[in-house]
Protein backbone atom coordinates (compact mmCIF):
# COMPACT_ATOMS: atom_id res chain seq x y z
CA UNK A 1 0.00 0.00 0.00
CA UNK A 2 2.99 2.26 0.61
CA UNK A 3 4.89 1.68 -2.38
CA UNK A 4 1.45 2.25 -4.43
CA UNK A 5 1.15 5.75 -3.05
CA UNK A 6 4.81 6.33 -3.45
CA UNK A 7 4.26 5.52 -7.29
CA UNK A 8 1.21 7.68 -7.42
CA UNK A 9 3.13 10.66 -5.95
CA UNK A 10 6.02 9.97 -7.58
CA UNK A 11 3.96 9.95 -11.34
CA UNK A 12 1.59 13.27 -10.23
CA UNK A 13 5.08 14.99 -9.81
CA UNK A 14 5.98 13.58 -12.98
CA UNK A 15 3.01 14.92 -15.17
CA UNK A 16 3.26 18.24 -13.64
CA UNK A 17 7.25 18.82 -14.49
CA UNK A 18 5.85 17.98 -17.43
CA UNK A 19 3.09 20.26 -17.87
CA UNK A 20 5.84 23.04 -16.84
CA UNK A 21 8.16 22.34 -19.71
CA UNK A 22 5.68 22.35 -22.22
CA UNK A 23 4.43 25.29 -21.25
CA UNK A 24 7.81 26.91 -20.73
CA UNK A 25 8.16 28.13 -24.53
CA UNK A 26 4.82 30.06 -24.33
CA UNK A 27 5.13 31.10 -21.02
CA UNK A 28 9.02 32.67 -22.41
CA UNK A 29 7.27 34.24 -25.08
CA UNK A 30 4.74 36.07 -23.22
CA UNK A 31 7.12 37.30 -20.46
CA UNK A 32 9.15 38.76 -24.01
CA UNK A 33 5.76 41.01 -24.88
CA UNK A 34 5.23 41.47 -21.25
CA UNK A 35 8.77 43.17 -20.67
CA UNK A 36 8.51 45.71 -24.19
CA UNK A 37 4.84 46.39 -22.74
CA UNK A 38 6.24 47.35 -19.20
CA UNK A 39 9.11 49.29 -20.11
CA UNK A 40 6.97 51.35 -22.53
CA UNK A 41 4.17 52.00 -19.54
CA UNK A 42 7.46 53.35 -17.67
CA UNK A 43 8.00 56.11 -20.46
CA UNK A 44 4.44 56.72 -20.34
CA UNK A 45 4.19 56.86 -16.75
CA UNK A 46 7.37 59.45 -17.06
CA UNK A 47 6.16 62.07 -19.86
CA UNK A 48 2.44 61.75 -17.68
CA UNK A 49 4.08 62.58 -14.30
CA UNK A 50 2.07 65.90 -12.63
CA UNK A 51 3.60 69.01 -14.30
CA UNK A 52 3.85 71.77 -12.22
CA UNK A 53 1.49 74.34 -12.33
CA UNK A 54 1.53 77.22 -14.00
CA UNK A 55 2.33 80.05 -12.32
CA UNK A 56 0.00 83.19 -12.46
CA UNK A 57 -0.05 85.62 -15.22
CA UNK A 58 2.40 88.02 -16.31
CA UNK A 59 0.42 91.26 -14.69
CA UNK A 60 0.22 89.07 -10.94
CA UNK A 61 3.92 87.96 -11.28
CA UNK A 62 5.28 91.89 -12.37
CA UNK A 63 2.72 93.25 -9.59
CA UNK A 64 4.33 90.68 -6.96
CA UNK A 65 8.14 91.67 -8.22
CA UNK A 66 7.67 94.60 -6.92
CA UNK A 67 6.41 96.44 -10.02
CA UNK A 68 3.28 98.73 -10.32
CA UNK A 69 2.05 97.87 -14.01
CA UNK A 70 -1.25 99.14 -15.07
CA UNK A 71 -3.69 96.88 -17.36
CA UNK A 72 -3.12 99.15 -20.46
CA UNK A 73 0.26 97.70 -20.88
CA UNK A 74 -0.77 93.98 -21.00
CA UNK A 75 2.08 92.36 -23.26
CA UNK A 76 0.77 90.87 -26.01
CA UNK A 77 3.15 87.77 -25.84
CA UNK A 78 6.16 86.57 -23.73
CA UNK A 79 8.63 83.93 -23.42
CA UNK A 80 11.90 83.11 -21.64
CA UNK A 81 14.24 80.00 -22.72
CA UNK A 82 17.46 78.63 -20.83
CA UNK A 83 19.74 79.56 -23.33
CA UNK A 84 22.07 76.58 -22.80
CA UNK A 85 19.18 74.15 -23.66
CA UNK A 86 16.62 76.02 -25.26
CA UNK A 87 13.98 74.80 -22.66
CA UNK A 88 10.89 77.07 -22.35
CA UNK A 89 10.70 77.94 -18.44
CA UNK A 90 7.70 80.52 -19.14
CA UNK A 91 5.80 81.33 -22.30
CA UNK A 92 2.46 83.20 -22.92
CA UNK A 93 1.14 83.98 -26.44
CA UNK A 94 4.27 82.94 -27.94
CA UNK A 95 3.24 81.93 -31.21
CA UNK A 96 1.12 85.25 -31.80
CA UNK A 97 2.17 86.66 -34.82
CA UNK A 98 3.66 90.24 -34.27
CA UNK A 99 5.62 92.93 -35.65
CA UNK A 100 9.09 92.94 -34.56
CA UNK A 101 10.61 96.67 -35.19
CA UNK A 102 14.06 97.08 -34.77
CA UNK A 103 14.69 93.29 -32.32
CA UNK A 104 15.07 92.43 -36.45
CA UNK A 105 17.97 94.64 -36.52
CA UNK A 106 19.36 91.45 -34.62
CA UNK A 107 19.03 88.79 -37.93
CA UNK A 108 21.24 91.81 -39.67
CA UNK A 109 23.81 91.61 -36.91
CA UNK A 110 23.50 87.30 -36.70
CA UNK A 111 24.45 87.77 -40.79
CA UNK A 112 27.04 90.25 -39.94
CA UNK A 113 28.85 87.74 -37.39
CA UNK A 114 28.55 84.86 -40.23
CA UNK A 115 30.42 86.92 -42.55
CA UNK A 116 33.10 87.73 -39.54
CA UNK A 117 33.05 83.51 -39.06
CA UNK A 118 33.56 82.96 -42.45
CA UNK A 119 36.82 85.33 -42.98
CA UNK A 120 34.84 87.39 -45.40
CA UNK A 121 35.55 90.81 -43.71
CA UNK A 122 36.27 91.91 -39.96
CA UNK A 123 35.33 94.19 -37.12
CA UNK A 124 38.11 96.76 -38.28
CA UNK A 125 36.84 96.61 -41.74
CA UNK A 126 36.36 100.42 -42.69
CA UNK A 127 33.18 100.83 -44.49
CA UNK A 128 32.83 104.23 -45.95
CA UNK A 129 29.38 105.87 -45.88
CA UNK A 130 27.33 106.98 -49.22
CA UNK A 131 25.25 110.01 -50.28
CA UNK A 132 22.28 107.56 -49.63
CA UNK A 133 23.50 106.46 -46.18
CA UNK A 134 24.03 109.80 -45.29
CA UNK A 135 20.41 110.98 -46.34
CA UNK A 136 19.00 107.92 -44.40
CA UNK A 137 20.87 109.04 -40.85
CA UNK A 138 18.69 112.31 -41.66
CA UNK A 139 15.15 111.13 -41.58
CA UNK A 140 13.42 112.23 -38.16
CA UNK A 141 11.33 109.45 -38.58
CA UNK A 142 13.84 107.02 -37.94
CA UNK A 143 15.63 106.17 -34.89
CA UNK A 144 19.43 107.23 -36.10
CA UNK A 145 23.28 108.12 -35.55
CA UNK A 146 24.67 110.86 -37.63
CA UNK A 147 26.50 109.62 -40.69
CA UNK A 148 28.99 112.02 -43.14
CA UNK A 149 29.46 110.87 -46.68
CA UNK A 150 32.91 110.13 -47.54
CA UNK A 151 33.48 108.74 -44.12
CA UNK A 152 34.97 105.58 -43.42
CA UNK A 153 33.59 103.84 -40.14
CA UNK A 154 34.76 100.74 -38.33
CA UNK A 155 32.08 97.88 -38.82
CA UNK A 156 32.83 97.81 -34.73
CA UNK A 157 31.71 101.15 -34.27
CA UNK A 158 28.62 100.20 -37.04
CA UNK A 159 27.81 97.58 -34.69
CA UNK A 160 27.86 99.95 -31.47
CA UNK A 161 25.26 102.26 -33.43
CA UNK A 162 23.14 99.40 -34.70
CA UNK A 163 22.23 97.70 -31.04
CA UNK A 164 22.74 100.12 -28.45
CA UNK A 165 21.17 103.31 -30.54
CA UNK A 166 19.03 101.02 -32.95
CA UNK A 167 20.66 103.38 -35.77
CA UNK A 168 18.53 102.34 -39.19
CA UNK A 169 21.69 104.29 -41.18
CA UNK A 170 23.88 101.58 -39.40
CA UNK A 171 22.10 98.92 -40.16
CA UNK A 172 21.45 99.37 -43.74
CA UNK A 173 25.49 99.51 -44.21
CA UNK A 174 26.04 96.68 -42.26
CA UNK A 175 23.53 94.97 -44.88
CA UNK A 176 25.34 96.12 -47.60
CA UNK A 177 28.60 95.16 -46.55
CA UNK A 178 27.76 91.89 -46.24
CA UNK A 179 25.45 91.31 -49.35
CA UNK A 180 27.84 93.75 -51.72
CA UNK A 181 25.09 96.42 -51.65
CA UNK A 182 22.64 93.36 -52.85
CA UNK A 183 19.55 94.92 -50.93
CA UNK A 184 17.33 92.36 -52.21
CA UNK A 185 19.45 89.38 -51.93
CA UNK A 186 20.18 90.57 -48.30
CA UNK A 187 16.51 89.84 -47.78
CA UNK A 188 16.73 86.41 -49.06
CA UNK A 189 19.29 86.07 -46.54
CA UNK A 190 17.75 86.85 -43.78
CA UNK A 191 15.00 84.70 -44.80
CA UNK A 192 17.32 81.67 -45.42
CA UNK A 193 18.46 81.98 -42.40
CA UNK A 194 15.27 82.17 -40.31
CA UNK A 195 14.17 78.86 -41.92
CA UNK A 196 17.56 77.02 -41.83
CA UNK A 197 16.84 77.78 -37.94
CA UNK A 198 13.58 77.24 -37.60
CA UNK A 199 12.00 80.17 -37.77
CA UNK A 200 8.77 78.41 -39.71
CA UNK A 201 6.50 81.87 -38.30
CA UNK A 202 9.05 84.36 -39.65
CA UNK A 203 9.22 86.58 -42.41
CA UNK A 204 11.67 89.54 -43.09
CA UNK A 205 11.20 92.44 -45.79
CA UNK A 206 13.37 94.93 -44.34
CA UNK A 207 17.30 94.76 -42.27
CA UNK A 208 15.94 97.50 -39.66
CA UNK A 209 12.39 96.96 -38.81
CA UNK A 210 11.37 100.00 -40.91
CA UNK A 211 9.49 99.25 -43.69
CA UNK A 212 11.50 100.30 -47.23
CA UNK A 213 9.27 103.04 -48.05
CA UNK A 214 10.75 104.59 -45.01
CA UNK A 215 13.59 105.59 -46.66
CA UNK A 216 12.33 107.99 -48.52
CA UNK A 217 13.92 106.01 -51.50
CA UNK A 218 17.01 105.78 -50.75
CA UNK A 219 17.00 101.91 -49.90
CA UNK A 220 14.55 99.59 -52.12
CA UNK A 221 15.20 96.06 -52.36
CA UNK A 222 14.37 95.23 -55.75
CA UNK A 223 10.90 92.75 -56.11
CA UNK A 224 10.37 93.33 -52.13
CA UNK A 225 6.95 94.97 -51.08
CA UNK A 226 8.01 98.67 -49.72
CA UNK A 227 5.01 98.61 -47.30
CA UNK A 228 5.62 95.33 -46.28
CA UNK A 229 6.31 94.49 -42.60
CA UNK A 230 8.92 92.03 -40.98
CA UNK A 231 6.35 89.41 -38.66
CA UNK A 232 7.62 86.94 -36.48
CA UNK A 233 6.77 85.53 -32.61
CA UNK A 234 8.06 85.53 -29.31
CA UNK A 235 9.58 81.79 -29.95
CA UNK A 236 11.04 82.55 -33.36
CA UNK A 237 12.81 85.37 -32.13
CA UNK A 238 13.76 83.54 -28.92
CA UNK A 239 14.72 80.88 -31.09
CA UNK A 240 17.31 83.37 -32.67
CA UNK A 241 18.75 84.66 -30.05
CA UNK A 242 19.38 81.22 -28.84
CA UNK A 243 21.52 80.20 -31.83
CA UNK A 244 23.27 83.43 -32.24
CA UNK A 245 24.29 83.18 -28.83
CA UNK A 246 25.83 79.60 -29.32
CA UNK A 247 27.53 80.63 -32.35
CA UNK A 248 28.72 84.26 -31.70
CA UNK A 249 28.51 84.58 -28.39
CA UNK A 250 31.00 88.10 -28.95
CA UNK A 251 27.69 89.66 -29.73
CA UNK A 252 27.07 90.13 -25.90
CA UNK A 253 30.37 92.68 -26.29
CA UNK A 254 28.09 94.86 -28.61
CA UNK A 255 25.02 94.81 -26.56
CA UNK A 256 26.05 95.15 -22.64
CA UNK A 257 27.49 98.54 -22.51
CA UNK A 258 25.45 101.23 -21.07
CA UNK A 259 27.47 104.13 -22.77
CA UNK A 260 29.96 103.85 -25.25
CA UNK A 261 32.13 106.20 -27.43
CA UNK A 262 32.38 105.76 -30.98
CA UNK A 263 34.87 107.34 -33.40
CA UNK A 264 37.00 108.05 -30.76
CA UNK A 265 40.08 110.31 -31.74
CA UNK A 266 37.84 111.70 -34.70
CA UNK A 267 36.23 114.87 -35.49
CA UNK A 268 32.97 112.25 -35.66
CA UNK A 269 33.20 111.13 -31.87
CA UNK A 270 30.06 110.41 -30.48
CA UNK A 271 28.61 109.20 -27.03
CA UNK A 272 25.79 106.53 -27.53
CA UNK A 273 23.49 105.31 -24.64
CA UNK A 274 21.83 102.02 -24.67
CA UNK A 275 17.98 102.31 -25.65
CA UNK A 276 17.89 98.95 -23.31
CA UNK A 277 16.82 100.32 -19.52
CA UNK A 278 18.04 97.30 -18.06
CA UNK A 279 21.63 96.92 -18.36
CA UNK A 280 23.00 97.85 -15.24
CA UNK A 281 23.44 101.42 -14.68
CA UNK A 282 20.30 101.91 -16.64
CA UNK A 283 16.78 103.17 -15.14
CA UNK A 284 15.54 99.51 -14.61
CA UNK A 285 19.06 98.16 -14.17
CA UNK A 286 19.00 94.16 -13.43
CA UNK A 287 22.13 92.24 -12.02
CA UNK A 288 23.91 90.50 -14.71
CA UNK A 289 21.36 91.57 -17.80
CA UNK A 290 23.74 91.88 -20.68
CA UNK A 291 21.33 93.01 -23.78
CA UNK A 292 20.26 91.89 -26.73
CA UNK A 293 17.47 94.44 -28.10
CA UNK A 294 14.97 96.71 -28.12
CA UNK A 295 12.27 97.23 -30.67
CA UNK A 296 9.34 100.01 -31.58
CA UNK A 297 6.87 100.73 -33.82
CA UNK A 298 3.28 102.18 -34.58
CA UNK A 299 2.26 98.50 -35.26
CA UNK A 300 4.32 96.53 -33.01
CA UNK A 301 4.23 98.93 -30.02
CA UNK A 302 6.91 98.28 -27.42
CA UNK A 303 8.90 95.46 -27.83
CA UNK A 304 11.98 94.10 -25.46
CA UNK A 305 14.51 91.11 -25.99
CA UNK A 306 17.10 90.22 -23.51
CA UNK A 307 19.87 88.23 -22.07
CA UNK A 308 20.64 87.75 -18.55
CA UNK A 309 23.41 85.46 -16.38
CA UNK A 310 23.45 84.72 -12.69
CA UNK A 311 25.80 82.06 -11.76
CA UNK A 312 25.54 79.13 -14.21
CA UNK A 313 21.91 79.96 -15.46
CA UNK A 314 21.79 82.29 -18.91
CA UNK A 315 18.14 83.21 -19.33
CA UNK A 316 16.54 84.59 -23.16
CA UNK A 317 13.25 86.30 -22.95
CA UNK A 318 11.30 87.99 -25.64
CA UNK A 319 8.73 90.54 -24.73
CA UNK A 320 6.23 92.01 -27.47
CA UNK A 321 3.54 94.19 -27.73
CA UNK A 322 3.47 96.59 -24.84
CA UNK A 323 1.57 99.22 -24.86
CA UNK A 324 0.73 101.38 -27.25
CA UNK A 325 3.15 103.20 -30.03
CA UNK A 326 1.56 106.70 -28.73
CA UNK A 327 2.30 106.46 -25.60
CA UNK A 328 5.73 106.50 -24.26
CA UNK A 329 5.22 105.29 -21.05
CA UNK A 330 5.18 101.81 -22.81
CA UNK A 331 9.24 102.22 -23.35
CA UNK A 332 9.47 101.83 -19.34
CA UNK A 333 7.11 98.97 -18.67
CA UNK A 334 8.23 96.30 -21.36
CA UNK A 335 11.14 96.11 -18.52
CA UNK A 336 9.32 95.87 -15.66
CA UNK A 337 7.72 92.81 -17.37
CA UNK A 338 11.51 91.64 -18.70
CA UNK A 339 13.12 92.40 -15.02
CA UNK A 340 10.09 89.95 -13.45
CA UNK A 341 10.07 87.74 -15.87
CA UNK A 342 14.34 87.17 -15.47
CA UNK A 343 12.92 87.24 -11.36
CA UNK A 344 10.86 84.75 -12.11
CA UNK A 345 13.23 82.32 -14.06
CA UNK A 346 15.94 82.50 -11.54
CA UNK A 347 14.26 82.59 -8.26
CA UNK A 348 12.44 78.79 -9.83
CA UNK A 349 14.85 77.15 -11.59
CA UNK A 350 18.60 76.09 -11.75
CA UNK A 351 21.01 74.76 -14.33
CA UNK A 352 23.53 72.49 -13.21
CA UNK A 353 25.48 69.17 -13.41
CA UNK A 354 23.16 66.32 -13.37
CA UNK A 355 25.76 63.31 -13.54
CA UNK A 356 29.53 62.69 -14.35
CA UNK A 357 30.57 61.48 -17.03
CA UNK A 358 31.77 57.55 -16.34
CA UNK A 359 30.22 55.04 -14.72
CA UNK A 360 26.04 55.90 -13.49
CA UNK A 361 23.61 53.36 -12.59
CA UNK A 362 20.71 54.62 -14.44
CA UNK A 363 17.15 52.86 -14.45
CA UNK A 364 18.76 49.88 -13.19
CA UNK A 365 21.26 49.43 -15.50
CA UNK A 366 24.52 50.10 -15.58
CA UNK A 367 26.09 52.60 -17.94
CA UNK A 368 29.00 54.49 -18.98
CA UNK A 369 28.77 57.81 -19.79
CA UNK A 370 31.01 60.06 -22.45
CA UNK A 371 30.62 63.49 -20.83
CA UNK A 372 29.18 65.32 -18.13
CA UNK A 373 25.50 65.77 -18.36
CA UNK A 374 24.33 69.52 -17.40
CA UNK A 375 20.46 70.30 -17.51
CA UNK A 376 17.44 72.75 -16.22
CA UNK A 377 15.83 71.79 -13.77
CA UNK A 378 12.56 73.44 -11.46
CA UNK A 379 13.82 73.69 -7.72
CA UNK A 380 12.64 71.13 -5.79
CA UNK A 381 12.33 68.45 -8.47
CA UNK A 382 14.75 65.41 -8.90
CA UNK A 383 15.62 64.36 -12.73
CA UNK A 384 13.98 61.73 -14.70
CA UNK A 385 16.27 59.76 -17.37
CA UNK A 386 15.56 58.11 -20.37
CA UNK A 387 17.57 55.32 -22.14
CA UNK A 388 17.20 55.47 -25.79
CA UNK A 389 17.81 52.71 -28.54
CA UNK A 390 20.05 54.88 -29.73
CA UNK A 391 22.08 55.32 -26.99
CA UNK A 392 21.14 58.51 -25.94
CA UNK A 393 20.86 59.68 -21.97
CA UNK A 394 18.20 61.77 -22.43
CA UNK A 395 17.09 64.07 -19.38
CA UNK A 396 13.17 64.09 -18.99
CA UNK A 397 12.17 67.09 -16.71
CA UNK A 398 8.68 68.26 -17.88
CA UNK A 399 10.06 71.33 -19.82
CA UNK A 400 9.39 71.31 -23.53
CA UNK A 401 12.06 72.98 -25.94
CA UNK A 402 11.84 76.41 -28.01
CA UNK A 403 11.38 74.44 -31.02
CA UNK A 404 11.49 70.82 -32.34
CA UNK A 405 14.80 71.61 -34.09
CA UNK A 406 16.23 72.47 -31.26
CA UNK A 407 16.90 68.35 -29.25
CA UNK A 408 16.31 68.02 -25.85
CA UNK A 409 19.47 67.67 -23.57
CA UNK A 410 20.95 64.38 -23.65
CA UNK A 411 24.47 62.39 -23.27
CA UNK A 412 26.20 59.26 -25.30
CA UNK A 413 26.28 56.26 -23.38
CA UNK A 414 27.71 52.94 -23.78
CA UNK A 415 26.12 49.95 -21.94
CA UNK A 416 29.06 48.01 -19.68
CA UNK A 417 30.59 45.37 -22.05
CA UNK A 418 29.83 42.42 -19.81
CA UNK A 419 25.97 43.47 -19.19
CA UNK A 420 25.78 44.18 -23.03
CA UNK A 421 27.02 40.35 -23.90
CA UNK A 422 24.66 39.12 -21.19
CA UNK A 423 21.64 41.26 -22.83
CA UNK A 424 22.50 39.93 -26.02
CA UNK A 425 22.97 36.36 -25.02
CA UNK A 426 19.45 36.66 -23.23
CA UNK A 427 17.80 38.17 -26.40
CA UNK A 428 19.25 35.82 -28.94
CA UNK A 429 17.80 32.45 -26.49
CA UNK A 430 14.76 34.37 -26.17
CA UNK A 431 14.28 35.31 -30.08
CA UNK A 432 14.88 31.29 -30.83
CA UNK A 433 12.70 30.21 -28.05
CA UNK A 434 9.47 32.39 -29.48
CA UNK A 435 10.86 31.09 -33.10
CA UNK A 436 10.68 28.17 -32.51
CA UNK A 437 7.43 28.39 -30.64
CA UNK A 438 6.13 30.42 -33.73
CA UNK A 439 7.35 27.31 -36.36
CA UNK A 440 6.39 24.32 -34.01
CA UNK A 441 3.44 25.43 -32.67
CA UNK A 442 1.32 22.71 -34.37
CA UNK A 443 3.59 20.09 -33.08
CA UNK A 444 3.86 21.74 -29.19
CA UNK A 445 -0.43 21.84 -29.55
CA UNK A 446 -0.21 17.85 -30.25
CA UNK A 447 1.66 17.29 -27.12
CA UNK A 448 -0.20 20.00 -25.17
CA UNK A 449 -3.80 17.33 -26.12
CA UNK A 450 -1.88 14.30 -25.77
CA UNK A 451 -0.72 15.56 -21.88
CA UNK A 452 -4.08 16.90 -21.10
CA UNK A 453 -6.37 13.65 -22.42
CA UNK A 454 -3.43 11.90 -20.11
CA UNK A 455 -4.71 13.80 -16.85
CA UNK A 456 -8.40 13.53 -17.10
CA UNK A 457 -7.84 9.65 -17.62
CA UNK A 458 -5.20 9.82 -14.48
CA UNK A 459 -7.70 11.46 -12.65
CA UNK A 460 -10.93 9.06 -13.97
CA UNK A 461 -9.05 5.99 -12.50
CA UNK A 462 -8.71 7.22 -9.12
CA UNK A 463 -12.28 7.37 -8.88
CA UNK A 464 -14.57 5.06 -7.31
CA UNK A 465 -17.31 3.45 -9.66
CA UNK A 466 -20.81 3.03 -9.00
CA UNK A 467 -21.68 -0.22 -7.55
CA UNK A 468 -25.56 0.13 -8.74
CA UNK A 469 -24.20 -0.13 -12.31
CA UNK A 470 -21.41 -2.01 -12.47
CA UNK A 471 -19.68 -4.83 -10.34
CA UNK A 472 -16.29 -3.95 -8.70
CA UNK A 473 -14.11 -6.22 -11.31
CA UNK A 474 -15.49 -4.36 -13.81
CA UNK A 475 -15.01 -0.92 -12.18
CA UNK A 476 -11.28 -2.11 -11.19
CA UNK A 477 -10.95 -3.45 -14.70
CA UNK A 478 -12.45 -0.04 -16.60
CA UNK A 479 -9.73 2.22 -14.11
CA UNK A 480 -6.92 -0.24 -14.71
CA UNK A 481 -7.26 0.43 -18.62
CA UNK A 482 -7.53 4.57 -17.98
CA UNK A 483 -4.57 4.35 -15.85
CA UNK A 484 -2.27 2.59 -18.84
CA UNK A 485 -4.10 4.80 -21.43
CA UNK A 486 -2.86 8.06 -18.81
CA UNK A 487 0.64 6.46 -19.03
CA UNK A 488 0.64 6.00 -23.19
CA UNK A 489 -0.33 9.47 -23.76
CA UNK A 490 1.86 10.92 -21.07
CA UNK A 491 5.10 8.67 -23.09
CA UNK A 492 3.25 10.19 -26.52
CA UNK A 493 3.32 14.08 -25.04
CA UNK A 494 6.83 13.21 -23.84
CA UNK A 495 8.14 11.69 -27.48
CA UNK A 496 6.32 14.79 -29.27
CA UNK A 497 7.44 17.40 -27.39
CA UNK A 498 10.91 15.89 -27.21
CA UNK A 499 11.16 14.97 -30.70
CA UNK A 500 10.07 19.07 -31.58
CA UNK A 501 12.90 20.37 -29.02
CA UNK A 502 14.99 18.16 -30.94
CA UNK A 503 14.11 18.35 -34.66
CA UNK A 504 11.91 21.48 -34.83
CA UNK A 505 8.97 20.84 -36.57
CA UNK A 506 8.33 17.85 -38.16
CA UNK A 507 4.45 16.73 -39.03
CA UNK A 508 3.52 16.79 -42.07
CA UNK A 509 0.46 19.30 -41.95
Amino acid sequence: MQNKKIQHFLLFTMLLSLTAALFVPFSSAFAEEGTTTTVSEAVQQSQETEVPPVPEDIMTLTRNAGYPVDDYYRPAATIVIEANTGQVVWEDQADLSWYPASIAKMMTVYLLFDAIKEGKLALDTPVTATASDEAISQIYELSNTPIVAGVAYPVSDLLYMTTLASSNAATVMLANLVSNNDAAAFIAMMNEKAMQLGMTNTTFYNPSGAAASAFNGYYAPEGIDPEADNVSTARDLALMFYHLLKEHSEVLEYTNKFQVTVMENTDYAEVLENSNKSIPGGLYGYEGEDGLKTGASPEGAYNYAATAQRGDLRLIEVVLGVGTWDDAEGENQRHAFGNALFDYGFTNFEYKKLLEAGTQVINDKEIILEQELYGLLRNGTQPEYILSDNQQLILSNQLTEVSSSVPAPSVKYQVKEEEKEEENNASKAATSLVGTVKHSWREYAAAGVALFLSLLLFLFSRTTGSKSRQTRKQSTAHRQGAFFASIILLLAAVLIGGATFILGPWLPF
